[in-house]
Formats: C-alpha cells, sequence, structure tokens
C-alpha cells in the first residue's frame, strides 16, 4: 500500500512535470544524462576500469582523473562511432557500450522533445494566438458573410496608406479564415490582414490584437440565433476591459444591431465611445425610399462604398467671409452639401447665404480627399434661360404598394413608408409566414396613411402572382427570405420570383416599378436579366456603412439625416422641373435651377446610356453622381436630377 502511494506520488508529479511544455522535459533528460555520467564515472573509477593508454580523446601522458572519466564518457554518448576506434581491456570497452546505448536514448529523446517542441510550437501559430504587435490599425471583432464586404472597402480606403493593417479576431481557425479571405477578397494590395481565434466576448482574447493602439474597432453580428446579446457583450468586454485605454482617451468603436429594440442597452454598454449602425432601420429605410425612386440605392452606394465619390470634410480658409452658395460653384468636381461648424454641429443644405468662418469644415462629395479643390473658374456659364420656373407644388395621390415575401424587416419598412405615401394609400404584403399576419397586426397597427392587406401564399408560386393582378400596383417590393440560413438559396428563390414578374410583365405589356432585396451582391448581377428597376443588397450596403463610420464617425449623422424621412434626404426629380429639355447644358445650370428651389443638385440619372454624356462617371440604371460641372449634360425626356433637398421644397 506505502508502495503504491508512493508510487503514485511519483507518477503524478511526473505528469505535472511533462504538462509543463518543452522546457520541463528537456531540463529534466538534461539533468538525468549528467547523473548517470557522473554515477558511471564513478563505477569505472572505482573498478579502475579506465586504462592509461590507447584511450581515443585523452592524452595517455597525464593522469587520469575523474574528470577525465566523465569527458570520455560523456563522448561515448554523444557519438557512438567512438567506441570502435578504442583498443583498450574488456572491462572499459563494457563500461563504453553500455554509455553509448544510454546515449542513443538520451539522444533519441532529445530529438523527440525538440520536434515535439516545434510542432506544438506551429500548431498553437495555426491557432492564431500570438500577440498582434501593429499600431493604428482597423480591427473587426466577430465572424459573418459580411466581413468580407468590410475587408473589401477598407482595403480601398487603405490605399493612400503606406501600411494598412487589418486584425480580424473571431471564434473560428485562423487558417480558415486566411483561406476564406483569399478565396472571397482576393488582391489586399497595401493592406495587410491579421487573423486571430479568439472569442471577442473574453477579455483575454481582446488583448491579442492590441485594441488600445488601434484606429478604429469594428463590431459583426454573427450568424446566430441572438446575435444582438453578443455584440453587446463584446462592446462591455472592450469598455470594461481592466486594461483599456487610460481616461480621457476613447476607443472608436462601429457596432452593427440586428433589432432596434437592442439600440438602448447597447448605448449604455458603449456610452460615448460607441457608434451604432442599426442595420433592420438602415435596411427599411432604403427600401421605402428606393421603391418610390428606382436608382436610389445606386446613389446610396456610391456615397457608400469608397471605389466612386464619397463625402468628405475639408478646410478651406480661403472662403471664410463667403457665402456657402459661393462655396457650391467653387468646385470643378466636387459637389459641396454642408458644413461642420468649428464647435462640431453638422449642417447638411444650410442657408444659402450663410457666412462661412475661419475654421469651418465644408462638407463634399468627391472621389477622394485630395481632390477637394477650389477650381479657380470664374469664366462658367450659367445659361439662365434654360432654367424653368419653380413648378406649381402638386397633391399627392394614393398609392399602391405590393410586398412579396417576410422578412423581420418588412414591418419597419411598411412603418417607413407610411412617411411617404398620401393619405388613402394601400399595402398588400403576401408570404408563406404564417406569422405574418400577426406581427403585421401588432407592429403596422398605427398607420396613418395606408391600410394593409395579407395574402398567405408561397411568394415563388406563379398561380399566386397572377391572383394579385400585380400590374394594378404602384410599386412592388420582393423582399429575402432571411429566415433561410443558406444565402445562396435564398437568392435562388428571390430570383425565381423575380423571373415570374418579368414574364407576367412581358405577356400583359406592362412595365413594373419593382425594388428588389438581395443578399449576395454577385446574384444581383445575374438578376439583371429580370430588369428590375433597383436592387438593395441589404449585406453590402450595412457593410458598407460599418466601414464608412469605422473612417469618421462623424459620417453617422450625416447618413441618418439622409436616410431619415423628414431631414434632408436625397429624392430624384424630374429633370423638366428643372431644365428646359433637348437643351445642352452644364451643370452649374443643373445647380442654379436647384439653388432656385431650395434644394442643392448633385448628380443625374439619365433615362438613355447612349453617349449624349461621357460615361466615365455613369453608374447602373444612368446614375452619375458628382458630375464634372462644366461638361454639357443634353436632357431628354425621362431623365432625373438628383437632389439633396427638405420636404417643404420638394414639388409633391
Amino acid at each position: 500500500m506505502n508502495k503504491n502511494k508512493f508510487m503514485n506520488f511519483i507518477r503524478y508529479h511526473f505528469d505535472n512535470l511533462m504538462s509543463k511544455g518543452t522546457i520541463a522535459p528537456l531540463i529534466l533528460l538534461i539533468v538525468s544524462s549528467f547523473i548517470f555520467l557522473f554515477i558511471l564515472s564513478i563505477i569505472i573509477m572505482f573498478f579502475d576500469g579506465m586504462p592509461t593508454t590507447h584511450i581515443n580523446g585523452l592524452d595517455s601522458s597525464k593522469n587520469i582523473n575523474i574528470f577525465d572519466k566523465f569527458y570520455v564518457t560523456f563522448l561515448r554518448m554523444l557519438d557512438p562511432g567512438v567506441v570502435s576506434a578504442d583498443t583498450s581491456e574488456r572491462k572499459f570497452s563494457l563500461f563504453m557500450i553500455i554509455a553509448t546505448l544510454f546515449g542513443l536514448v538520451m539522444v533519441s529523446t532529445l530529438i523527440a522533445i525538440i520536434n515535439n517542441g516545434v510542432i506544438s510550437k506551429i500548431n498553437n501559430l495555426r491557432k492564431g494566438k500570438s500577440q498582434v504587435i501593429e499600431s493604428n490599425h482597423t480591427v473587426i471583432l466577430g465572424w459573418s458573410f459580411q466581413v468580407f464586404p468590410v475587408i473589401s472597402e477598407l482595403i480601398i480606403a487603405n490605399e493612400n496608406q503606406k501600411k494598412g493593417c487589418i486584425v480580424i479576431l473571431a471564434d473560428k481557425d485562423k487558417v480558415e479564415m486566411e483561406d476564406e479571405i483569399r478565396t472571397k477578397v482576393g488582391n489586399t494590395k497595401n493592406t495587410k490582414i491579421v487573423c486571430r481565434t479568439g472569442n471577442p466576448i473574453d477579455i483575454h482574447d481582446l488583448s491579442i490584437v492590441n485594441l488600445n493602439e488601434s484606429r478604429s474597432i469594428i463590431i459583426i453580428a454573427p450568424d446566430t440565433d441572438d446575435p444582438d446579446s453578443n455584440v453587446i457583450k463584446t462592446i462591455l468586454a472592450i469598455t470594461n476591459n481592466p486594461h483599456r485605454k487610460p481616461e480621457p482617451e476613447k476607443y472608436h468603436i462601429v457596432a452593427e444591431i440586428r433589432d432596434p429594440k437592442n439600440i438602448v442597452i447597447a448605448e449604455i454598454a458603449g456610452k460615448d465611445e460607441v457608434q451604432l449602425v442599426v442595420f433592420d432601420y438602415l435596411i427599411s429605410r432604403i427600401t421605402a425610399q428606393t421603391c418610390r425612386q428606382p436608382g436610389l440605392s445606386v446613389v446610396f452606394t456610391e456615397l457608400l462604398d469608397f471605389s466612386g465619390d464619397e463625402i468628405y470634410f475639408q478646410a478651406e480658409p480661403r472662403l471664410a467671409g463667403k457665402t456657402f452658395v459661393e462655396s457650391m460653384f467653387s468646385y470643378e468636381t466636387s459637389t459641396i452639401i454642408g458644413v461642420r461648424k468649428r464647435d462640431g454641429k453638422l449642417l447638411l443644405k444650410p442657408n444659402f447665404d450663410m457666412i462661412l468662418e475661419h475654421d469651418d469644415k465644408l462638407i463634399a462629395i468627391s472621389e477622394d480627399d485630395d481632390t477637394i479643390k477650389m477650381s479657380g473658374l470664374t469664366d462658367f456659364k450659367i445659361d439662365n434661360t434654360a432654367i424653368q420656373e419653380m413648378p406649381v407644388k402638386e397633391e399627392m395621390l394614393p398609392e399602391s404598394t405590393l410586398v412579396i415575401g417576410w422578412n423581420r424587416r418588412a414591418s419597419l419598412i411598411i412603418n417607413e413608408l407610411d412617411n411617404y405615401v398620401a393619405p388613402g394609400s394601400k399595402i398588400t404584403l403576401v408570404s408563406e409566414n404564417i406569422e405574418a399576419e400577426k406581427e403585421l397586426s401588432i407592429s403596422c397597427g398605427n398607420l396613418n396613411n395606408q391600410t394593409v392587406t395579407f395574402w398567405y401564399g408561397d411568394t415563388t408560386n406563379r398561380r399566386i402572382l397572377d391572383d394579385l393582378n400585380a400590374t394594378t400596383y404602384n410599386h412592388i417590393i420582393v423582399l429575402s427570405n432571411t429566415d433561410m440560413t443558406d444565402v445562396q438559396a435564398t437568392d435562388a428563390r428571390t430570383l425565381r420570383t423575380l423571373l415570374h414578374l418579368r414574364d407576367i410583365a412581358d405577356t400583359k405589356g406592362h412595365n413594373f416599378s419593382i425594388v428588389s432585396e438581395m443578399l449576395d451582391d454577385r446574384n444581383r448581377e445575374l438578376a439583371e436579366v429580370t430588369n428590375t428597376d433597383d436592387f438593395i443588397v441589404s449585406v453590402k450596403l450595412d457593410s458598407l456603412m460599418l466601414s464608412q463610420i469605422s473612417e469618421n464617425k462623424e459620417l453617422k449623422l450625416i447618413f441618418e439625416e439622409i436616410f431619415s424621412a423628414g431631414g434632408r434626404s436625397i429624392y430624384i426629380c424630374p429633370a423638366e422641373q428643372y431644365i428646359e429639355l433637348n437643351k445642352a447644358v452644364n451643370f452649374y445650370t443643373v445647380m442654379e435651377a436647384a439653388r432656385k428651389q431650395g434644394q442643392i443638385a448633385i448628380g443625374v440619372k439619365l433615362q438613355s446610356i447612349l453617349p449624349k454624356y461621357e460615361t466615365d462617371q455613369m453608374l447602373a440604371h444612368g446614375v452619375i453622381v458628382n458630375p464634372i460641372k462644366s461638361r454639357n449634360i443634353f436632357f431628354t425626356d425621362g431623365d432625373k436630377i438628383i437632389i439633396l433637398a427638405d420636404d417643404e421644397s420638394l414639388n409633391i
């Protein structure tokens, strides 16, 4: 019993020693080897087993002591070939053979320990647990399909930097993340991508990505049943970390929230360090506006991505003392839409007569921040003869909208549409989700301008679509079924519905105003064959918003106003309300026509993409944002002007 206890004691402590990594067994091997050497050397000395002549490795003319015996034995342990050179007596050879055999075991064990240590280190590197030594980098916390468009946009944003870096921390294998990024993002140009494996809500794992020296932090909602809880926990893990930035320094956190009900708790967790992008609000507002103004999502995408024209802040001391309207006409390749006052207040479409102060910054739409340059042109001509008189404001008529499909944003879209349509308007929603009718009665029970009718049916069933008599509706919205976890299957279902609608339009000779939601931007290109007026690529738009705000948090206030009803919003209006048709005019003339109606012209939407205008700036659906002002545009019937305006100045 005592013997068993002793053996268990030895085994327990030996196991603990072995579990400490490579160093512990290595030290144990070295110590045991020297103990063996010492014991064997004493035995040889005791038996006088070492002759004084013909010993390889020793000078036989000297007296041999214990250290010489130790040295000779050590040589035989390291190199078995030394034994063959010995011409000594049998007793000495026996001791050396024992030393050689032990040496073989020792060297083999040493190789095994080193090999195991190297493999273990490689595995640890593969797990992505090493510390990130970067500064001024962007950190992405979390993983979903959305991470790829975010990375793509940040790569474009980093093109004017020498050493851009994106660090990703997610509860996913490091190598798998790197492979997916390499496949779906491709060339990262001058931006370094660093992936680390860890849980974003774990304080220890967060320390790996060096948050304290990062430029911005983007928190992506994971593809789980309750993504917002993970986002809120991650915010708390950052802001309440005992090793966080010392006050008064603040983090620049941009977090995605899916459910609007979680906004308040997320703001409490992040305080003044977090900028929230509410996914459902963003997409529902864009969908509501776009369904009534096809092509508007192209404008929004252009302003949100980094590859075309974006919104920048630019100081121009030479305009101090000038009016805002004078600043508008001072730029050839940029469009001025507002002012950031020196106290931080943002003014979109301010009073045209407002005097600019020395520390004010202009809010401009431009290709890049270094392209916002005063043109110095003083000889541009405004064709006042082509400017139309302000039209009489027309009374809005009731509209009918057909919503095909259901997701959690459907009720938000309907509520948002209520802010734009005239009283007496109607909405019909068709879905095979049996919970949709109940949700509509709860969430859309207080509409002021619309009534809602629910139809139960399969939205990909041609008979259902025929019975709906789709040609009687002013607008059609096709929603993606986000309850399906497979993005490609969801988009394929949406595409089938769009193909049915196109066939109905061809059969009855009717052109629908259709806006469809897609999840994968690559499928939008496939859906172009359906002649849909506009597409809302919801994941991409949300990713663009996250990327833009991560670069400049003040942009959030601008986008919130643009996407909200009742504020300064973007509208697409008929060109004949501003300019005489069939007449070539420059964009300065268009800007002046819009200014006389209290609006800012920011672009055009041309009905035809024939070469009546140089197409180097043309986007989808004939949209051109921030056109070069001196170029002539020949407006014809169906062409439109893209403006920034408030409700009071619109002819609706």
